[in-house]
């Protein structure tokens, strides 16, 4: 497990595609890269234009990014506040070459480190990513979307732990319609240092995924 501090979209994306390559060849084993990421909105294979609400050159001079990725799902939005981890896994090597079960794996190491923070979430089938219980109408805390190279991951989940109010007006979030979302600092009452609970939030991820992703190629 690795934390990488603030890290500007286009570098992350060109230390996941090492680090995927590396993988690939044996030279180095599984990996979660967690960090922050700059106000950027991405943009899935699935997106749909009119989920972007701002035009890009509205974003871009309000110095929001703008990104089409390879990765699953539809749109998104990355900033300040939010936790980001990139999954860089051999699944061929664990013995699981299957990537709805790595949806439900991430899901699960999210819905554990929540419920350590004292935030109650689940799943909501059919949707990807996991949403506090109960609610209704559901109230998103992380999303998820995911690519593959071979069998081995990359790109993975973003954690909302104290996002500004309103980042994410810009877009249709995951181009879900009738969905809120929600973060552990309004899950929490807005109580605490966002900074803290950014870090509290960052340890409890990276311990309940120790946990999930024990076995061959586990992570540090």
């Amino acid at each position: 497990m690795e934390w990488l501090g603030c890290v500007p979209y286009t570098e992350a994306l060109e230390l996941q595609a090492k680090r995927v390559e590396a993988r690939r060849s044996g030279a180095c084993g599984d990996a979660l890269l967690l960090l922050e990421h700059p106000p950027v909105v991405t943009l899935g294979r699935s997106a749909r234009p009119e989920h972007l609400l701002r035009s890009r050159q509205e974003l871009s001079a309000r110095g929001v990014e703008v990104h089409e990725v390879a990765r699953g799902g539809d749109v998104t939005w990355h900033g300040p506040g939010q936790l980001v981890g990139y999954l860089i896994l051999d699944l061929a090597a664990r013995g699981q070459p299957d990537v709805h079960a790595h949806l439900r794996r991430i899901e699960a190491i999210l819905v554990d480190a929540l419920r350590a923070l004292g935030v109650p979430a689940g799943r909501r089938p059919p949707m990807t990513g996991v949403f506090v219980e109960p609610s209704q109408p559901p109230r998103k805390i992380a999303s998820i979307g995911v690519g593959l190279r071979g069998w081995v991951t990359w790109h993975g989940f973003a954690l909302n732990v104290a996002c500004a109010p309103g980042a994410f007006a810009d877009i249709v979030p995951c181009g879900l319609h009738g969905v809120a979302m929600t973060s552990v600092a309004e899950e929490r009452g807005g109580r605490g240092d966002a900074s803290a609970l950014l870090a509290e939030a960052r340890d409890g991820v990276a311990d309940s995924a120790r946990r999930q992703l024990a076995g061959p190629g586990a992570i540090g």
